[in-house]
């Protein structure tokens, strides 16, 4: 475990590094990308909505199949899923009056999986 005061705090005689900070500067996230990621992170940081995504990881499931997994209501389950949809970490499509959800694309299987592989290994 790392000492966190050290971590965050440089000796009073610290000058910095020999880095170019100008062209560390010019190649960080710009502002409405980074705002759209923590917004992306902080989708991630419910469990429940954990849960929908690691079901639709597995499978395309309808509302009804997610409402008896995570053994919700329709409504809760509906909002949770609108507000994925709306930072298209799911995507939907309906057949009839059915209406199948997914996860929007690879990406998101990718942070998924990558995320959950991290938590395994750091334990």
């Amino acid at each position: 475990m790392v000492d966190k005061q050290a971590v965050e705090l440089c000796e009073d005689s610290c000058a910095g590094t020999d880095t170019d900070l100008s062209t560390v500067k010019n190649r960080m996230v710009d502002e409405a990308s980074a705002a759209e990621l923590a917004e992306m992170f902080k989708a991630l940081g419910d469990p429940t909505r954990v849960k929908l995504i690691g079901a639709l990881l597995i499978n395309e499931l309808c509302v009804h199949d997610l409402c008896v997994l995570l053994d919700m209501g329709q409504s809760a389950v509906s909002h949770q899923l609108r507000y994925l949809r709306n930072l298209r970490i799911v995507k939907r499509r309906k057949a009839g009056k059915t209406v199948y959800y997914s996860l929007d694309d690879a990406h998101i299987e990718q942070i998924f999986s990558l995320t959950l592989q991290h938590l395994k290994h750091s334990h």
